[in-house]
């Protein structure tokens, strides 16, 4: 018989043959020699798709060959198949079919991974010849196993019909046929199923039937129901799945039967079917309770998995279904068992963080009924949704304190993650349940704490707590009645243990913004923070609520600020906190010292900052080393997020914290602020820091961070420092360049370079650090993408905020240009987008600042090029949108020139892209110059043609694209 190996054979191929094979593959397993593995890996690769492949693929199947090299053989044909169809001929399918079919029987006893192999080539090519040139592929499979096969026996053939069966709906799931045969395919697939379906029930009720024939059916059916097998045609096996539940062996695979089955989208609409499902799944609840008696976690989280996938993927068409509503309140009742599961999470139990989507789920679609509706299911569901609270702080309680010790750091980090979960789905109930669940968690809380005969679990008063948190961080409670009740009780809580003061803490600070309403309640709970800001163990909870309280409620402060800054200063000194947490409680005191009078703030600062002062001028004057390079870093790191926060003007405090300059609402007290005061006192200090560290990055960064962060915080009221701060800048800069220098200089030029009084300074230093970097440019800029992409954004922020820098005859406006182009050329992309940035922001220009204007006449096709050559490939795709920015600005703005620049630089053969014809680029150019307006469409002319460029335009990377 003809075989597939006579198709094609090139004379000069590699030596590809069985003998070599064999020895890459022996190589590949038993070589221990890292490189041969890795080159006898690449030359199989090569041998795979190679047309021998044909003639090998069926020697290395023989049977005296060991199961690793027959594997190959297998995977050989099966990326023939499925990868180079088009290279079989139509005449030999048949042949190629029926070779298939006998190695499958030879191998049904032989080695299951070789078998498998054999079934996904034979799949692969059913997929590709069904339904024209093979009609009936899964009858005539169903057939040929059937029939009395040459000395193999019944059960063998029926496992391997049975692993056939299974790969084929897997093979198409995955396969790489284009999207209008896969129309084709799944439809001949669906008809397919009536002669499968009847082969596995038959084998599923036969009492004979040997276990493993059973699970294959399972996993059968599994692979099938995802085509979207309609429900109500698999509703007869998906019975047995359930019949097939009580039976170890086939457990899980029934569970995954029947999930697939029901959550497939299409099952919704066969309702009878969904109903006749109900009392199956209900039916469970004796052997989820027997499993939870023995401890037997894979049984009970299997039966959970089938009650939450019915409940979650048709809750709303069962809600619906009015005449039936006892039963489905049963199975929320069942898929409630679940989450109250007995035992802690992740140790004892693994199957109540299953089940709380479903109560999304279910919310969800209850409150989108109409009003009417809605209100009759509210009627049965919020008791049942109160129970779930109740439920889930039950769950959320820790384990007893010898218990938690015992769990390993993973448990206890899955156990907290589980909380947040459960804290996530409080803040969703509580859009249903309102302010009555905050009553029902107060009342609870009340009678806890006030019931001195019984004594409580801390565990019990801390879930209360963490429930009451979850609600208030992220919703509007200022109108509860509760929340007064609920401060009160917080300081007659017996705090004897770690977690629970954290949980107190961070109630706290989940109130701060009502605390900032009812300013009178501060003296109930400032004290316990202040306690706790001496504990270590709780530093992150009381550093980040005394943050919250100090921000929200500074205004009613400045009564506690004198005990706030002392308990405060204490701890600093003690360095009970890490470094994160000093730089947290910095920004606290910023806060807290922003309300004070200005004298106040002065002495206040005086005594904060006088210890840290003396401590940078005794390390200022060491020979530097890595310990004290890390001591300055820290203080100057405390300053700087000290002058984050530290604002004496009245202001919308929305933005107080971020990075938007705060919005000022009121002028500042007469008279220098504050932290200029403290600048102008340290700024000498400062300096001498930076002389003896002026080549270490990470510390000329930290000194810039404290002048960016006060000139954000203070805006304008910084003008007395911007003098000083000039010349320490450009000397800094001439003397070693760095990144942070020029984003300090930005920032600087954002506020200042409008303002006439100080034009000259901000003038100079701009023109200063210009030159230093194109002398940078002219030595090799490439080892500096970081100076160049901040280079790039400080003349992009001179464009927008002063133009009038570049008319003056000190800055070479040329030189900043050529500059821009090379910068388009640089690999790393955020240094490519500030170019772009630059540019959008100079384009603009041409008409009112005549240097650019002649600099872009001269040298704007320079510009072009280095933009085609990014589209062309020479730039990362995700580029593509800021590269068609520059040519929309170039369009607008210098249309009759880019109409000859565009046309001279897609003139030479190959460029930007030997995959483009000259039409493609005459029509690339046509539909640019045409769009003046759209700049969405200027992407997307952008995005095609650079697809083309790659040659990527009509692959699955485009689609992704």
């Amino acid at each position: 018989m003809e075989t597939p190996g006579r198709i094609a054979a090139t004379p000069d191929a590699l030596d590809f043959t069985v003998e070599n094979v064999e020895t890459a593959l022996h190589q590949l397993y038993y070589d221990p020699n890292i490189e041969n593995k890795n080159l006898a890996q690449k030359w199989l690769m090569q041998a795979q798709v190679s047309p021998q492949a044909w003639q090998f693929c069926w020697a290395l199947l023989s049977p005296e060959k060991v199961p690793e090299i027959q594997y190959f053989g297998a995977s050989a044909l099966h990326t023939k198949i499925s990868r180079y169809w088009s290279d079989i001929p139509t005449d030999q399918y048949e042949s190629l079919k029926s070779q298939l079919f006998s190695q499958i029987a030879c191998f049904s006893s032989g080695s299951k991974m070789v078998l498998t192999r054999l079934c996904v080539a034979l799949a692969s090519l059913a997929l590709n010849t069904m339904p024209e040139a093979w009609p009936g592929a899964v009858a005539e499979m169903v057939r040929v196993f059937q029939e009395d096969g040459g000395g193999v026996d019944g059960r063998a053939r029926c496992l391997a019909l049975l692993e056939l069966l299974t790969v084929l709906p897997e093979e198409f799931q995955t396969s790489r046929l284009p999207q209008y045969r896969k129309g084709q395919v799944r439809g001949a697939l669906g008809r397919e199923w009536g002669s499968v379906c009847p082969l596995l029930q038959q084998l599923l009720r036969r009492t004979d039937s040997p276990g493993a024939v059973k699970a294959r059916v399972l996993r059968c059916l599994s692979s099938w129901v995802l085509l979207d097998v309609p429900l109500s045609e698999s509703e007869g096996l998906v019975h047995d799945c359930f019949s097939a539940l009580p039976d170890p062996e086939l457990f899980d695979t029934a569970v995954e039967a029947i999930v697939n089955a029901i959550s497939q989208p299409d099952s919704q609409r066969y309702v009878n079917t969904l109903l006749k499902l109900v009392p199956q799944v209900l039916a469970l609840q004796e052997q989820l309770r027997e499993a939870v008696q023995n401890g037997d976690m894979e049984t009970c989280h299997g039966i959970c998995r089938i009650a939450v996938t019915l409940g979650e993927n048709h809750s709303r068409t069962l809600l619906e279904q009015v005449d039936h509503w006892q039963s489905f309140l049963a199975l929320v009742n069942m898929i409630m068992f679940c989450t109250g599961i007995p035992g802690h999470y992740p140790v004892n139990e693994t199957t109540s963080s299953l089940t709380l989507t479903f109560w999304y789920t279910l919310q969800d679609e209850i409150m989108s009924f109409e009003s009417d509706k809605q209100a009759v299911y509210l009627q049965v569901y919020r008791p049942v949704y109160f129970q779930l609270v109740d439920v889930l702080l039950h769950k959320a309680q820790f384990p007893s304190d010898h218990e938690y010790a015992s769990w390993s750091s993973d448990e206890k980090e899955q156990f907290r993650i589980y909380r947040v979960d459960i804290s996530d789905t409080l803040m969703y109930v509580y859009e249903m349940l309102g302010s009555e669940l905050l009553s029902n968690l107060y009342d609870k809380l009340g009678r806890l704490l006030t019931n001195a005969e019984q004594p409580t679990s801390w565990q019990h008063t801390e879930a209360l707590l963490y429930g009451f948190q979850s609600i208030a961080e992220t919703i509007d409670v200022n109108y509860s009645d509760v929340i007064p009740g609920l401060i009160g009780l917080i300081p007659r809580i017996n705090i004897n243990n770690v977690q629970l003061a954290d949980t107190v803490m961070f109630t706290i600070g989940a109130l701060a913004e009502w605390l900032a309403d009812h300013p009178v309640m501060l003296s109930s709970v400032l004290p316990l923070v202040l306690q706790a800001l001496g504990n270590p163990d709780l530093s992150v909870s009381s550093v980040s609520t005394l943050k919250k309280i100090c921000r929200e409620c500074k205004y009613d402060l400045p009564p506690y600020a004198t005990n706030i800054v002392a308990v405060s200063q204490e701890v600093l000194i003690k360095q009970i906190h890490k470094t994160s947490q000093c730089m947290w409680l910095m920004q606290a005191l910023g806060f807290l010292l922003s309300a004070l009078p200005v004298e106040d703030i002065l002495r206040n600062l005086h005594s904060l900052i006088t210890p840290y002062i003396q401590q940078l001028e005794k390390l200022a004057d060491e020979t530097p080393n890595p310990s004290n390079k890390l001591a300055i870093i820290h203080i100057l790191g405390l300053l700087s997020n000290l002058f984050t926060t530290l604002d004496i003007s009245k202001q919308d405090d929305e933005s107080a914290d971020g990075s938007a300059p705060p919005v000022k609402t009121a002028p500042p007290p007469p008279g220098p602020n504050p932290v200029v005061v403290v600048l102008q006192q340290v700024f000498a200090l400062i300096q001498t820091v930076l002389s003896k560290w002026l080549n270490d990055s990470q510390v000329v960064e930290a000194v810039c961070a404290i002048f960016e962060k006060s000139v954000k915080t203070l805006l304008h009221d910084f003008a007395p420092m911007v003098s000083q701060l000039s010349e320490m800048l450009g000397q800094m800069y001439s003397t070693i360049p760095q990144a942070s220098a020029l984003d300090l200089t930005r920032q600087m030029v954002h506020i200042f370079a409008s303002e006439t009084d100080h034009f000259p300074p901000i003038k100079a230093l701009f023109e200063l650090v210009t030159s230093v970097t194109l002398s940078i440019f002219q030595q090799g800029p490439r080892d500096h993408p970081d100076i160049v992409d901040s280079f790039m954004q400080l003349q992009a922020q001179a464009l927008k905020r002063k133009p009038d820098l570049f008319l003056s005859e000190s800055l070479d406006v040329k030189a900043v240009f050529h500059c821009g182009v090379l910068s388009l050329k640089f690999p790393e992309a955020p240094t490519v987008k500030s170019t772009c940035l630059f540019f959008t922001e100079l384009l603009p220009h041409c008409s009112d600042v005549p240097p650019l204007a002649r600099v872009v006449q001269e040298d704007g096709k320079l510009l072009v090029q280095a933009v085609l050559e990014g589209i062309g490939g020479g730039a990362s795709r995700s580029l593509m949108d800021q590269f068609a920015d520059v040519l929309f600005c170039l369009n607008k703005h210098c249309f009759s020139l880019l109409a000859v620049w565009l046309k001279e630089a897609l003139q030479p053969p190959g460029f930007p892209s030997s995959r483009i014809t000259a039409e493609q680029k005459d029509n690339f150019s046509h539909q640019i110059l045409r769009e003046r307006v759209n700049k969405r469409r200027v992407k997307d002319i952008v995005k095609e043609f650079t697809l083309l460029c790659r040659g990527l335009h009509g692959t699955e990377y485009a689609a992704e694209y």
